[in-house]
C-alpha cells in the first residue's frame, strides 16, 4: 500500500526493542522451480482464502467488526501497527497491542499476524542489510516485537526502500532483503511463527528491489499488492489493470509457489485534480460513493482496466476519480483462476465494497 496515502497522525510511542525495552514500553534472480507437492488445506480451511490489513488511522472499531463480520473468509488479519525507523528502533502506532482486538480475532478463528514497515531508504536498508551484525539485530528486534503479545508471525511491508535511490542501490537492496528473508523466516518457523512478506507487483518497470524466488522459498506467503498502478503523485488513471494483472501474475507464478501467492486488491481509490500537480486525495470506496452521489456523477465502467470512476466538477476544477469495487474484483478474479493463485487480500477493512467478500466468494 502507499504509506503516504495514510492521513498525518499523532505519532505513537516510539520504544527500544530491546529485552528490557518491550516489557517497558508495550503495556496493553532465476524462476524458482514450482513446488508440485504442497499439501491440500484443510476442510475447515477451505473457505479461509482471504487475508485483510486493518489501518490504525481510519475507524479501527468499524474495521475489527468488518474482519469479525466475514471471519469465515479470512485466514489472516495484520493490523498495520508499527514502523521501523532504524536498526533496534521500531514506532507503535496509535491502537498498537490492543488485546482485545487480538482475542477477539482468535476467538473468531483469524490468525493475527502485524504488519511492520520500514522509514529508511534504499541507503540506509542496505547498509544495514548487507552488515551482518546489523541485519541480526533488526531480526532480534522483530521477534522480541512478535513474542510481546499473542501474535502468530510478522508481515513486512517495506516499500521506502524499494521506490528510493539509484537502481544500484535497490539492486544490493534486492540481494540484503532476501539473505534477511531467508534468516528471519527461519527464526520465526523455529518458534511456529508465520513469516509474510508483501512486495509491489513485479513488472518490467517495478518491483526490482525484491527477489521473489528468494523471498517465495523462505516466506510462508508473498503478497503482491495489486494497485497504484496509477498513483496519487503520478497522472489519474486506474489502480489496476487486467493488463496489469496479467502481466504480474506470470512472472509471480514462475518464481513463487501458487499456493503462497496472495493477491491484494484495493478498497479505495484517488481524487486527481485535472492540470493541478499536486499530490491526489485518498477516498475509500465508500467515500468514493458518496462523493459521485453527492455531485450527481455517472458512474462508468472501464472495461479495459476492469475498474469504475467518474469525473465531477467543484467550481472550475475538474476532478477524476478512479477506484475500485466489487464489479472490478469480480472482473479481475478470472486472472487469479487462469494462474491458479487462490488468496487474496484485502487493502483495507472498512475501506470496501461490502459486495467484495460476495465476489470472492463467486470465484
Amino acid at each position: 500500500m502507499d504509506q503516504a496515502s495514510a492521513p498525518r497522525v499523532r505519532p505513537g510511542l516510539v520504544f527500544l526493542l530491546t529485552a528490557a525495552g518491550v516489557a517497558a514500553a508495550l503495556t496493553p534472480g532465476a524462476a524458482a522451480q514450482e513446488r508440485t507437492d504442497a499439501p491440500a488445506p484443510a476442510a475447515a480451511e477451505s473457505v479461509r482464502t482471504a487475508s485483510a490489513w486493518l489501518p490504525y488511522w481510519d475507524d479501527t472499531k468499524a474495521a475489527y467488526r468488518d474482519a469479525l463480520q466475514h471471519a469465515a473468509q479470512l485466514h489472516t488479519v495484520s493490523p498495520f501497527w508499527y514502523r521501523a525507523t532504524s536498526t533496534t528502533t521500531i514506532k507503535s502506532q496509535p491502537g498498537a497491542g490492543d488485546k482485545q482486538v487480538i482475542a477477539g480475532l482468535h476467538k473468531a478463528g483469524i490468525k493475527v499476524v502485524p504488519t511492520v514497515n520500514e522509514s529508511m531508504d534504499a541507503t540506509a536498508m542496505a547498509a544495514l542489510l548487507h552488515d551482518r551484525s546489523r541485519r541480526h539485530a533488526h531480526i532480534a528486534a522483530l521477534l522480541r516485537l512478535v513474542a510481546s503479545r499473542a501474535y502468530d508471525g510478522v508481515d513486512l511491508d517495506y516499500e521506502t526502500m524499494a521506490t528510493t535511490g539509484s537502481a544500484r542501490m535497490r539492486e544490493r537492496v534486492r540481494t540484503g532483503y532476501a539473505l534477511f528473508a531467508d534468516e528471519l523466516c527461519a527464526r520465526l518457523h523455529a518458534k511456529g511463527k508465520s513469516c509474510v512478506i508483501t512486495v509491489m507487483a513485479r513488472t518490467g518497470t517495478s518491483g526490482k528491489a525484491y527477489d521473489y524466488a528468494r523471498l517465495g522459498k523462505a516466506a510462508d506467503r508473498v503478497r503482491i499488492m495489486g494497485y497504484d498502478l496509477h498513483w496519487a503523485e503520478g497522472s489519474p488513471g486506474p489502480l489496476s489493470s487486467l493488463a496489469w494483472y496479467e502481466e504480474f501474475l506470470r512472472y509471480a507464478t514462475r518464481t513463487v509457489p501458487r499456493d503462497k501467492l496472495e493477491v491484494a486488491f484495493p478498497g479505495y481509490g484517488w481524487d486527481w485534480t485535472q492540470g493541478v500537480k499536486a499530490r491526489a486525495k485518498h477516498l475509500t470506496w465508500k467515500e468514493a460513493e458518496a462523493l459521485r452521489r453527492r455531485k450527481g456523477a455517472a458512474y462508468r465502467f472501464d472495461a479495459k482496466s476492469g475498474t469504475p470512476h467518474f469525473t465531477y466538477k467543484a467550481g472550475r476544477a475538474v476532478h477524476h476519480v478512479w477506484y475500485q469495487d466489487a464489479r472490478g474484483v469480480a472482473a479481475h478474479l478470472p486472472l487469479l483462476k487462469k494462474y491458479g493463485v487462490r488468496n487474496t487480500g484485502l487493502w483495507a477493512l472498512g475501506f470496501e465494497d461490502p459486495r467484495f467478500w460476495k465476489a470472492l466468494g463467486g470465484e
